[in-house]
Protein backbone atom coordinates (compact mmCIF):
# COMPACT_ATOMS: atom_id res chain seq x y z
CA UNK A 1 0.00 0.00 0.00
CA UNK A 2 1.74 3.48 -1.00
CA UNK A 3 3.00 6.54 1.16
CA UNK A 4 -0.50 9.31 1.24
CA UNK A 5 2.36 11.92 1.42
CA UNK A 6 3.39 10.88 -2.19
CA UNK A 7 0.42 10.84 -4.05
CA UNK A 8 -1.06 13.65 -2.95
CA UNK A 9 -0.03 17.82 -3.67
CA UNK A 10 0.56 19.08 -0.83
CA UNK A 11 -1.12 22.52 0.84
CA UNK A 12 1.59 24.49 -0.52
CA UNK A 13 1.62 23.42 -3.83
CA UNK A 14 -1.85 24.27 -5.36
CA UNK A 15 -1.05 28.30 -5.34
CA UNK A 16 2.53 27.67 -7.16
CA UNK A 17 0.55 25.51 -9.75
CA UNK A 18 -1.84 28.06 -10.07
CA UNK A 19 0.54 30.69 -10.24
CA UNK A 20 2.54 28.72 -13.20
CA UNK A 21 -0.63 28.29 -15.59
CA UNK A 22 -1.66 31.52 -15.16
CA UNK A 23 1.94 32.62 -16.47
CA UNK A 24 1.66 30.41 -19.29
CA UNK A 25 -1.49 31.90 -20.15
CA UNK A 26 -0.33 35.60 -20.08
CA UNK A 27 2.75 34.27 -21.72
CA UNK A 28 0.62 33.15 -24.93
CA UNK A 29 -1.60 35.95 -24.25
CA UNK A 30 1.09 38.14 -25.11
CA UNK A 31 2.44 36.27 -27.76
CA UNK A 32 -1.13 36.30 -29.43
CA UNK A 33 -1.25 39.94 -29.06
CA UNK A 34 2.66 40.50 -30.34
CA UNK A 35 1.89 38.45 -33.24
CA UNK A 36 -1.59 40.44 -34.01
CA UNK A 37 0.18 43.94 -33.49
CA UNK A 38 2.72 42.36 -35.84
CA UNK A 39 0.36 41.27 -38.59
CA UNK A 40 -2.01 44.40 -38.56
CA UNK A 41 1.46 46.74 -38.92
CA UNK A 42 2.25 44.72 -41.42
CA UNK A 43 -1.30 44.83 -43.25
CA UNK A 44 -0.85 48.76 -42.89
CA UNK A 45 2.67 48.81 -44.62
CA UNK A 46 1.06 46.42 -47.10
CA UNK A 47 -1.95 49.25 -47.77
CA UNK A 48 0.39 51.96 -47.61
CA UNK A 49 2.91 50.54 -50.23
CA UNK A 50 0.00 49.57 -52.03
CA UNK A 51 -1.61 53.30 -52.05
CA UNK A 52 2.21 54.90 -52.73
CA UNK A 53 2.61 52.60 -55.91
CA UNK A 54 -1.05 53.14 -56.93
CA UNK A 55 -0.08 56.61 -56.57
CA UNK A 56 3.21 56.83 -58.81
CA UNK A 57 1.09 54.50 -61.45
CA UNK A 58 -1.80 56.85 -61.64
CA UNK A 59 0.97 60.15 -62.13
CA UNK A 60 2.75 57.73 -64.95
CA UNK A 61 -0.90 57.27 -66.39
CA UNK A 62 -1.04 61.16 -65.79
CA UNK A 63 2.39 61.39 -68.39
CA UNK A 64 1.15 58.97 -70.43
CA UNK A 65 -1.82 60.72 -71.28
CA UNK A 66 -0.01 64.31 -72.23
CA UNK A 67 2.81 62.39 -74.32
CA UNK A 68 -0.05 60.73 -76.21
CA UNK A 69 -1.42 64.21 -77.03
CA UNK A 70 1.73 65.34 -77.88
CA UNK A 71 2.86 62.22 -80.21
CA UNK A 72 -0.86 62.21 -81.73
CA UNK A 73 0.05 66.25 -83.19
CA UNK A 74 3.45 65.16 -84.05
CA UNK A 75 2.79 62.04 -86.28
CA UNK A 76 -0.56 63.84 -87.81
CA UNK A 77 1.95 66.75 -89.07
CA UNK A 78 4.38 63.89 -90.20
CA UNK A 79 1.36 61.91 -91.95
CA UNK A 80 2.21 58.91 -90.05
CA UNK A 81 -1.93 56.93 -88.74
CA UNK A 82 -3.09 58.23 -85.15
CA UNK A 83 -5.41 55.56 -84.59
CA UNK A 84 -3.55 53.02 -82.55
CA UNK A 85 -2.62 55.97 -80.54
CA UNK A 86 -6.12 57.44 -80.07
CA UNK A 87 -7.20 54.20 -78.85
CA UNK A 88 -4.46 54.16 -75.91
CA UNK A 89 -5.68 58.00 -74.89
CA UNK A 90 -9.11 56.83 -74.74
CA UNK A 91 -8.26 53.94 -72.59
CA UNK A 92 -5.89 55.75 -70.23
CA UNK A 93 -8.37 58.65 -70.04
CA UNK A 94 -10.99 56.37 -68.67
CA UNK A 95 -8.12 54.68 -66.36
CA UNK A 96 -7.93 58.27 -64.81
CA UNK A 97 -11.61 58.30 -64.50
CA UNK A 98 -11.94 55.15 -62.40
CA UNK A 99 -12.03 55.01 -58.78
CA UNK A 100 -8.46 55.12 -57.22
CA UNK A 101 -9.22 52.35 -54.92
CA UNK A 102 -7.79 49.31 -56.28
CA UNK A 103 -7.18 45.76 -55.35
CA UNK A 104 -3.37 44.12 -55.31
CA UNK A 105 -4.83 42.29 -58.46
CA UNK A 106 -6.29 45.02 -60.33
CA UNK A 107 -3.09 47.14 -59.67
CA UNK A 108 -0.95 44.67 -61.04
CA UNK A 109 -2.91 44.69 -64.15
CA UNK A 110 -2.71 48.64 -64.10
CA UNK A 111 0.81 48.36 -64.03
CA UNK A 112 1.11 46.14 -66.67
CA UNK A 113 -0.65 48.10 -68.98
CA UNK A 114 1.08 51.21 -68.27
CA UNK A 115 4.03 49.28 -68.91
CA UNK A 116 2.22 48.39 -72.40
CA UNK A 117 1.32 51.73 -73.25
CA UNK A 118 5.21 53.17 -72.93
CA UNK A 119 6.26 50.29 -75.04
CA UNK A 120 3.66 51.69 -77.45
CA UNK A 121 5.37 55.72 -77.16
CA UNK A 122 8.60 53.78 -77.45
CA UNK A 123 7.68 52.46 -81.02
CA UNK A 124 6.00 55.48 -82.10
CA UNK A 125 9.16 57.60 -81.19
CA UNK A 126 10.69 54.84 -84.01
CA UNK A 127 8.26 55.50 -86.47
CA UNK A 128 8.79 59.35 -85.61
CA UNK A 129 12.11 59.35 -86.84
CA UNK A 130 11.47 57.21 -90.02
CA UNK A 131 8.54 59.56 -91.05
CA UNK A 132 10.88 62.50 -90.00
CA UNK A 133 13.50 61.23 -92.60
CA UNK A 134 10.99 60.15 -95.04
CA UNK A 135 10.30 63.61 -94.97
CA UNK A 136 13.29 64.97 -94.88
CA UNK A 137 13.88 62.59 -98.32
CA UNK A 138 10.89 64.03 -100.01
CA UNK A 139 11.68 68.00 -98.91
CA UNK A 140 15.16 67.31 -100.73
CA UNK A 141 13.85 65.81 -103.60
CA UNK A 142 11.15 68.54 -104.21
CA UNK A 143 13.46 71.37 -104.09
CA UNK A 144 16.02 69.72 -106.26
CA UNK A 145 13.05 68.62 -108.65
CA UNK A 146 11.88 72.78 -107.98
CA UNK A 147 15.25 73.85 -108.94
CA UNK A 148 15.32 72.30 -112.28
CA UNK A 149 11.91 73.15 -113.05
CA UNK A 150 12.89 76.79 -112.19
CA UNK A 151 15.71 76.63 -115.29
CA UNK A 152 13.36 75.81 -118.04
CA UNK A 153 11.49 78.85 -119.52
CA UNK A 154 8.88 77.21 -121.03
CA UNK A 155 8.34 75.16 -117.88
CA UNK A 156 4.36 76.11 -117.11
CA UNK A 157 3.67 73.90 -113.70
CA UNK A 158 5.47 73.73 -110.53
CA UNK A 159 5.06 70.87 -107.99
CA UNK A 160 1.85 71.24 -105.81
CA UNK A 161 1.76 70.66 -102.31
CA UNK A 162 -1.99 69.32 -102.69
CA UNK A 163 -4.54 69.06 -105.84
CA UNK A 164 -6.53 72.55 -105.65
CA UNK A 165 -3.33 74.86 -105.54
CA UNK A 166 -2.00 72.57 -109.27
CA UNK A 167 -5.43 72.68 -110.59
CA UNK A 168 -5.58 76.97 -109.88
CA UNK A 169 -2.22 77.19 -111.80
CA UNK A 170 -3.59 75.02 -114.56
CA UNK A 171 -6.69 76.95 -114.67
CA UNK A 172 -4.69 80.13 -114.79
CA UNK A 173 -1.75 79.25 -117.38
CA UNK A 174 -4.68 78.05 -119.35
CA UNK A 175 -6.45 81.61 -120.20
CA UNK A 176 -6.73 83.13 -123.46
CA UNK A 177 -5.02 86.41 -124.49
CA UNK A 178 -6.18 88.82 -127.15
CA UNK A 179 -3.58 90.14 -129.67
CA UNK A 180 -3.28 92.25 -132.42
CA UNK A 181 -6.60 94.79 -131.25
CA UNK A 182 -7.22 96.76 -133.53
CA UNK A 183 -10.54 99.27 -132.83
CA UNK A 184 -12.05 100.98 -136.15
CA UNK A 185 -15.22 103.01 -136.99
CA UNK A 186 -17.27 102.60 -139.76
CA UNK A 187 -19.44 104.71 -141.26
CA UNK A 188 -22.90 104.10 -143.39
CA UNK A 189 -20.67 103.35 -146.83
CA UNK A 190 -18.42 100.93 -145.25
CA UNK A 191 -15.39 103.11 -145.35
CA UNK A 192 -12.93 102.43 -142.01
CA UNK A 193 -11.09 104.76 -140.32
CA UNK A 194 -8.94 104.64 -136.96
CA UNK A 195 -9.20 106.55 -133.63
CA UNK A 196 -9.99 109.39 -133.09
CA UNK A 197 -12.90 109.32 -134.99
CA UNK A 198 -15.62 111.80 -135.76
CA UNK A 199 -19.46 110.55 -134.63
CA UNK A 200 -20.57 110.99 -138.02
CA UNK A 201 -17.56 108.51 -139.06
CA UNK A 202 -19.04 106.50 -136.58
CA UNK A 203 -21.60 104.62 -137.52
CA UNK A 204 -20.25 101.85 -136.10
CA UNK A 205 -17.63 100.58 -133.96
CA UNK A 206 -15.72 97.82 -135.26
CA UNK A 207 -13.13 95.76 -132.82
CA UNK A 208 -10.98 93.02 -134.52
CA UNK A 209 -8.54 90.93 -132.34
CA UNK A 210 -6.72 87.59 -132.43
CA UNK A 211 -6.61 84.87 -129.84
CA UNK A 212 -3.18 84.00 -129.31
CA UNK A 213 -1.86 80.27 -129.09
CA UNK A 214 -2.33 78.85 -126.19
CA UNK A 215 -1.49 74.97 -125.84
CA UNK A 216 -2.93 74.55 -122.33
CA UNK A 217 -6.14 75.59 -123.38
CA UNK A 218 -8.93 72.81 -124.15
CA UNK A 219 -10.52 72.76 -127.69
CA UNK A 220 -14.35 74.24 -126.54
CA UNK A 221 -16.52 76.38 -126.89
CA UNK A 222 -16.22 80.01 -125.40
CA UNK A 223 -18.32 83.25 -124.88
CA UNK A 224 -16.16 86.55 -125.92
CA UNK A 225 -17.26 89.40 -124.34
CA UNK A 226 -16.32 93.17 -125.19
CA UNK A 227 -16.74 96.15 -123.29
CA UNK A 228 -16.83 99.52 -124.21
CA UNK A 229 -17.01 101.76 -121.06
CA UNK A 230 -16.85 106.03 -121.66
CA UNK A 231 -14.60 108.43 -119.39
CA UNK A 232 -17.41 108.19 -116.63
CA UNK A 233 -16.86 105.03 -116.39
CA UNK A 234 -20.63 103.97 -117.66
CA UNK A 235 -20.98 101.23 -119.79
CA UNK A 236 -21.96 101.16 -123.29
CA UNK A 237 -25.12 98.97 -123.27
CA UNK A 238 -28.57 98.62 -125.48
CA UNK A 239 -30.29 94.78 -124.49
CA UNK A 240 -31.88 95.20 -128.10
CA UNK A 241 -28.70 95.44 -129.67
CA UNK A 242 -27.08 92.14 -127.88
CA UNK A 243 -25.67 93.94 -124.63
CA UNK A 244 -26.32 92.10 -121.61
CA UNK A 245 -25.02 91.28 -118.26
CA UNK A 246 -21.58 88.89 -116.99
CA UNK A 247 -20.05 87.87 -113.70
CA UNK A 248 -17.08 89.54 -113.03
CA UNK A 249 -15.02 88.97 -109.82
CA UNK A 250 -18.67 87.89 -107.61
CA UNK A 251 -20.24 90.85 -109.34
CA UNK A 252 -22.96 91.09 -111.97
CA UNK A 253 -21.23 94.10 -114.85
CA UNK A 254 -22.56 95.24 -117.91
CA UNK A 255 -21.42 94.25 -121.53
CA UNK A 256 -22.05 96.15 -124.71
CA UNK A 257 -21.59 92.71 -127.12
CA UNK A 258 -20.88 89.13 -127.15
CA UNK A 259 -20.30 85.86 -129.29
CA UNK A 260 -20.42 82.63 -128.58
CA UNK A 261 -17.16 80.91 -130.99
CA UNK A 262 -15.44 77.24 -130.56
CA UNK A 263 -12.13 77.93 -129.45
CA UNK A 264 -9.79 75.53 -131.82
CA UNK A 265 -6.33 77.11 -130.64
CA UNK A 266 -5.33 78.32 -134.28
CA UNK A 267 -4.92 82.09 -133.35
CA UNK A 268 -8.26 82.53 -134.84
CA UNK A 269 -9.46 85.87 -135.77
CA UNK A 270 -12.41 87.52 -134.04
CA UNK A 271 -14.68 90.44 -135.57
CA UNK A 272 -17.21 92.48 -133.63
CA UNK A 273 -19.79 95.06 -134.82
CA UNK A 274 -21.32 97.67 -132.47
CA UNK A 275 -23.88 100.04 -133.95
CA UNK A 276 -25.27 102.56 -131.02
CA UNK A 277 -27.87 103.78 -132.75
CA UNK A 278 -26.79 107.49 -131.03
CA UNK A 279 -24.00 109.72 -130.88
CA UNK A 280 -21.23 109.88 -128.71
CA UNK A 281 -20.16 111.73 -126.23
CA UNK A 282 -16.56 113.20 -126.91
CA UNK A 283 -13.81 112.16 -124.73
CA UNK A 284 -11.69 108.47 -124.59
CA UNK A 285 -13.53 105.67 -125.01
CA UNK A 286 -11.63 102.06 -123.07
CA UNK A 287 -12.27 98.69 -124.80
CA UNK A 288 -11.95 95.77 -122.75
CA UNK A 289 -11.92 92.03 -123.51
CA UNK A 290 -13.42 89.03 -121.36
CA UNK A 291 -13.24 85.09 -121.95
CA UNK A 292 -14.43 82.72 -119.05
CA UNK A 293 -16.10 85.47 -117.00
CA UNK A 294 -11.83 87.37 -117.19
CA UNK A 295 -10.37 89.99 -118.86
CA UNK A 296 -8.14 88.90 -122.25
CA UNK A 297 -6.89 92.32 -123.57
CA UNK A 298 -7.90 95.91 -123.93
CA UNK A 299 -7.46 98.88 -126.24
CA UNK A 300 -8.60 102.83 -126.27
CA UNK A 301 -9.97 105.10 -128.55
CA UNK A 302 -11.09 108.26 -129.31
CA UNK A 303 -13.92 110.40 -130.19
CA UNK A 304 -13.55 114.16 -131.07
Amino acid sequence: MADPQETTPTKSSKPTLIIILLLVIIAVQSIKIYLDYQEKTQVKEQLADREEDLATTMQKLTDIQKELDQKIAEIQKLGGDVEELKKAKTEVELELKRSTRRSAKALQELKDKVEGYEELLKLKDEEMDKLKHVNTQLFSENKSLKTKQNKLSDSITRLSKNKEELASKVALASQLKAENIVIKAVNSKGKERNSPFKNKQLQKLKVEFNLAENKVAAVEGKKIIIRVTDENNQVIFDQAKGSGTFMLNGKEEFFTAAQEILFDNTRQKLTFFYEKGSEYASGKYTMEIFADNYKIGSSQFEVK
